[in-house]
């Protein structure tokens, strides 16, 4: 099977752990740049925070060397992510803009608190998986 034949409705991942060393800047990272994204947060102890499939834990050891990618539904988006990470201080590892990976793939990357490596991507015409936030 190809990318053209993937079904990219699908759920793979019900949810991943971020497992945070400062858990009060890791949640506001989070929030802070899944806002821009539409990725709401949906549940919050004194020990985790829940955004739709991803939770911050603060857990040790941290989570560390992650590649976190959340899905843009527009360029614009992956834009304002990147800004407001920028706006609130935190790190930018790569500014929004098409990258070589494939033919319309449109991301962004920020550090967390952890240097963990998070990217918005929006996957752009020719792209393959392009629309799939469009259901």
């Amino acid at each position: 099977m190809d990318a053209s034949e993937w079904d990219w409705t699908r759920i793979v991942v019900d949810h991943i752990d971020v497992h945070a060393s400062d858990y009060g800047a890791s949640v506001r990272f989070y929030e802070t740049i899944l806002f821009p994204l539409g990725i709401p947060r949906i549940a919050q102890t004194d020990e985790a925070t829940c955004f739709t499939n991803v939770n911050v834990v603060d857990r040790a050891p941290p989570t560390t060397n992650l590649h976190l990618c959340f899905h843009a539904r527009s360029r614009e988006q992956v834009d304002a992510f990147h800004a407001a990470g920028l706006a609130a201080g935190f790190r930018s590892n790569g500014a929004p803009g098409f990258r070589d990976y494939q033919p319309g793939y449109y991301a962004a990357y920020l550090l967390d608190p952890d240097d963990n490596n998070v990217e918005a991507l929006y996957r752009d015409a020719g792209c393959a998986g392009h629309g799939i936030g469009d259901w």
